[in-house]
């Protein structure tokens, strides 16, 4: 989320103008749990409630107020909404893919996701400052923004989903930013839990987490899953971790005009049974070099390792966990963001709620 939002208490500004580490790995964007860009054709139409399991966002171009002199004043725009009647002891995979871009002035855009059911709701949100669409920085002007995760109800009912584009101008004026498609869907309606019966993810709770030249921050291991026991059986499982890389960090000087550079590599260890020995790991598949710069503020690094496989070689249990580890590697002090807090349920609502950022989660198959 950027600064001016004020949701982990960053004061509101506009923005100036002017493990073992392995090779850069991309996420597969034909992985059908990758979250992918790919946008179903025969989804429903976006904007209303729809009993099916997917739907397609409708372009649009959504306006982002100015910044407030004190707050957070974001345009929410509602984009599509689904359904999905779920047992106790289910787990659905949901996934929101989200286009912008040919903002008129730096934009941020947020794709967050808000489920709901009686008694209980999980939200999660990602996104960026999305550049004006003058061609001069392409990687930073057009944009998808995947928002994905674990849904588990814990009782029998109806779980409703909803994709909201949060959008705000960071200049002195309103803009307006494209959103040029995406989508909303249960990517998968039966992902295999824990043997506590709970899903195999983690959230960072609120707070950021520095990640500088200090010594204490230089190496950060967030998000991380506790170790955790698998029902027997499975043969793999594929990982995610999905960081919400801050630059600049409240109280630090920083310099507006350069940029944060981190390396990022998600580690999957298998342990043996009592959990104190680790007897198989992977830290190859996905690492990956990001230099963020100080106007995109805030950006996605979407991590993935897909067929870890499960040893049953002495020594060796169905326990896991997993963990991204963060190296500061040079530029200005950043940030991993935890849970986003005091969001206004939509624009001048005095009602907000909170929304998970940075996490980490575990499909077995």
């Amino acid at each position: 989320m950027a600064c001016l939002t004020a949701l982990t208490g960053c004061k509101t500004a506009a923005v100036s103008k002017t493990a073992a580490d392995s090779p850069s790995a991309a996420v597969s964007k034909s992985a059908a749990v990758s979250g992918s860009a790919a946008v179903s054709k025969s989804a429903a139409v976006s904007g209303s409630v729809s009993a099916a399991r997917s739907v397609t966002f409708k372009p649009q171009r959504v306006t982002g107020p100015r910044p407030p002199k004190s707050g957070i004043d974001h345009n929410v725009v509602a984009l599509g909404t689904v359904q999905l009647a779920m047992a106790a002891n289910q787990t659905a995979y949901v996934v929101s893919s989200l286009r912008a871009n040919a903002a008129t002035v730096v934009t941020m855009v947020d794709n967050e996701v808000r489920c709901r059911w009686p008694g209980g709701s999980k939200n999660l949100v990602m996104g960026q400052n999305v550049y004006a669409g003058t061609g001069k920085n392409p990687q930073w002007e057009d944009t998808w923004i995947v928002t994905k995760f674990l849904l588990h109800l814990g009782v029998a009912t109806t779980a409703t989903c909803t994709t909201y584009a949060r959008v705000a101008s960071l200049y002195k004026q309103t803009s307006s930013v494209q959103i040029v498609g995406g989508s909303l869907r249960f990517a998968d309606t039966s992902v295999p839990n824990a043997a506590n019966g709970k899903p195999l993810d983690y959230e960072i709770p609120y707070g950021d987490l520095p990640v500088d030249t200090t010594t204490p921050h230089r190496t950060l291991r967030q998000p991380a899953l506790p170790i955790t026991t698998a029902p027997a059986g499975f043969r793999e499982l594929s990982a995610f971790g999905d960081v919400d890389y801050q630059v600049c960090q409240r109280g630090v000087a920083c310099n507006k005009k350069s940029s944060s550079t981190a390396r990022f590599t998600l580690i999957v260890n298998q342990w043996n049974a009592a959990g104190t020995k680790i007897c198989h790991t992977d830290s190859t598949t996905s690492s990956v070099t990001k230099t963020i710069p100080y106007s995109v503020h805030h950006a996605v690094v979407p991590l993935y390792t897909p067929h870890f496989a499960v040893s049953t070689a002495p020594g060796c249990a169905p326990v896991f966990n997993a963990y991204v580890r963060v190296d500061w590697l040079r530029g200005e002090a950043g940030a991993v963001q935890g849970t986003a807090v005091g969001l206004p349920d939509s624009r001048g609502s005095t009602s907000t709620h909170r929304s998970a950022m940075t996490h980490l989660y575990i499909v077995p198959a």
